[in-house]
């Protein structure tokens, strides 16, 4: 590997360890020519499968486009950068371990949903209403009554209500 700072192509691995849940490896270079310590990331160059749109075009999956939806469900939310990752390599990996060359965009859409499900059930309700084009009022409702029905006593009790009682938040675990 060339050193980012004088271009030497003689660099030494000085410490080595696993990354990102051991999905990739770290590790610190020290150049040889300038001194100068670095680091750098390897991992493996996976494709992941092309997404079947609604519209029956087809596009590559983008981890950047899922983030980005999901960041946008969860913004001004109490939901922590290292859940909405680990939700996003969970997505991921389920798509990788799909095997599939070609997986419908609406699947991973459910995928989504049932990890902000877990996470937050506003940010839940956000991403379902655009993603299933929700048209009134009543769609929240029905949507809402299907989150309520569908989360365990524990969920509730770790999540705001949706919904308020008098001005006051309903205790959902009752």
């Amino acid at each position: 590997m060339h050193c980012p700072f004088c271009g030497a192509g003689d660099t030494k691995v000085t410490d080595s360890r696993l990354a990102n849940e051991g999905e990739a490896i770290r590790r610190r270079r020290e150049c040889q020519g300038c001194g100068e310590r670095f680091t750098t990331y390897e991992a493996a160059d996976l494709v992941l499968p092309r997404l079947l749109k609604r519209n029956g075009t087809r596009e590559p999956f983008q981890e950047e486009k899922l983030r980005a939806g999901i960041l946008r469900a969860v913004e001004k939310r109490p939901v922590s950068t290292e859940a909405v990752e680990a939700a996003i390599r969970r997505i991921v990996h389920r798509l990788r371990a799909s095997g599939e060359r070609e997986f419908d965009s609406q699947v991973l859409g459910e995928w989504v949903m049932d990890e902000l499900r877990h996470l937050d059930e506003v940010a839940y309700v956000r991403f379902a209403s655009v993603y299933r084009r929700f048209q009134d009022v009543q769609a929240f409702r029905e949507e809402i009554e299907r989150l309520e029905r569908a989360l365990s006593l524990e969920e509730r009790a770790a999540q705001l209500s949706l919904l308020l009682d008098g001005g006051s938040l309903v205790n959902k675990s009752n």
